[in-house]
């Protein structure tokens, strides 16, 4: 079996090129972002002071008012994952409020309450969503009381989002499914016309997905960086396929056979075949799956930060986390958390491998690539 250890590292060592892009790739107007990223560090630095004050008191376990409510903010808390966590952090004597929204929408909402925030702090997203609120002043810098037990080169060096678990994303398969599809490049094949269901590309793992086939036709002097060839084979991939129906039950439907393949973030797999009993076949291209980090921040303007930190503090921790991925099959970045992986999880680990993909090209593109898929392919 592979090394776990190493797990943490293999599929994200890009997620820092991923950061340091990400953050660029919407400028449009140097002098006047100049001006503004003056006026705004002035603003963040005399800002960082009482951030970093309120993190050390967390940190050291300093007074915090816990039956105050917390707003959480996370597209990570589908199929019972917020239940738990607000009953798991009220037998901490926590009070929290756990609001689950997609993850390209969810970024967009924070984005859109920058000058009424309504939550406290956000986990789930991906560095690709991260470097937008970035960008748009809605993070503040901080730093937890587990930063150093965590691979950081999978977080932000600036200090405004950590690391708390790893997500590859695949295609999981009907059990019974006879010679199934090796690779995405299979399923525009006419044999598989509505077999598969693509998750829309609102949300993060649709996305990235859709990222993934992309980037193999990198092409400098095509349509936002990709060839003809890239668009015609990603057209025919969504057209031949099914996509995501809100309020379908597409599991169910690859467990019945309905439509036998569906896009699935990692810890999905596991939950699903844990509560349907049930083994689903996973799809691995020989280039590999896209891998994600789920990142834990701050969000700019709450009133409870020593309490949202000293919250942090306690679900990043190795013990929480790995209560987590008992519960919910993730694959935690604590090391000393991952230790205690169950046999499925350690198996699922030893089917998958990282896919090589240029992260700052995707963070530079995605919103394009995404509105021209919606517009033009979606039928």
């Amino acid at each position: 079996m592979k090394n776990l250890k190493k797990f943490a590292a293999l599929g994200l060592s890009g997620a820092m090129v991923l950061s340091l892009a990400a953050c660029g790739s919407g400028t449009k107007n140097t002098t006047t972002d100049t001006t503004a990223a003056k006026t705004e560090e002035a603003a963040k630095t005399e800002a960082a002071g009482d951030t970093e004050a309120a993190g050390d008191k967390a940190a050291a376990g300093g007074d915090v008012d816990k039956s105050q409510k917390l707003i959480i903010y996370t597209n990570s808390g589908s199929n019972g994952r917020d239940a738990w966590l607000k009953e798991q952090a009220g037998t901490a004597g926590y009070n929290v409020e756990v609001v689950q929204i997609q993850g390209g929408d969810l970024a967009n909402r924070i984005i859109a309450e920058k000058n009424n925030p309504q939550a406290d702090m956000v986990f789930g997203l991906n560095s690709i969503e991260y470097e937008k609120l970035k960008a748009e002043s809605v993070l503040d810098q901080w730093e937890p009381s587990w930063a150093g037990d965590v691979d950081m080169t999978l977080g932000d060096k600036d200090g405004y989002y950590y690391p708390i678990v790893i997500q590859p994303l695949v295609n999981m398969m009907n059990a019974d499914l006879q010679n199934p599809p090796k690779d995405y490049t299979d399923l525009v094949n006419p044999e598989w016309k509505d077999k598969y269901t693509i998750l829309n590309f609102g949300g993060g793992t649709g996305k990235t997905i859709l990222a993934s086939l992309l980037v193999r036709y990198k092409d400098d002097n095509g349509e936002y960086g990709i060839s003809d060839e890239g668009w015609d084979f990603v057209k025919s991939w969504i057209q031949n396929g099914h996509m995501e129906v809100q309020g379908e039950d597409y599991v169910g439907n690859a467990i019945s056979g309905t439509v036998p393949i569906t896009e699935m973030w990692g810890s999905g797999v596991l939950q699903n075949q844990t509560e349907r009993d049930y083994k689903f076949q996973i799809m691995v291209p020989e280039v590999g799956v896209p891998y994600v980090t789920e990142q834990v921040a701050m969000i700019t303007g709450s009133k409870k930060r020593d309490l949202a930190v000293d919250f942090a503090n306690w679900f990043g921790s190795a013990d929480v986390q790995a209560e987590w991925m008992k519960q919910f099959g993730t694959i935690p970045c604590q090391p000393k958390a991952v230790e205690e992986a169950p046999d499925d999880i350690k198996e699922f680990m030893d089917q998958v491998h990282p896919q090589d993909m240029d992260w700052g090209f995707v963070a530079a593109n995605i919103d394009q690539w995404v509105e021209k898929c919606e517009l033009e392919f979606l039928q």
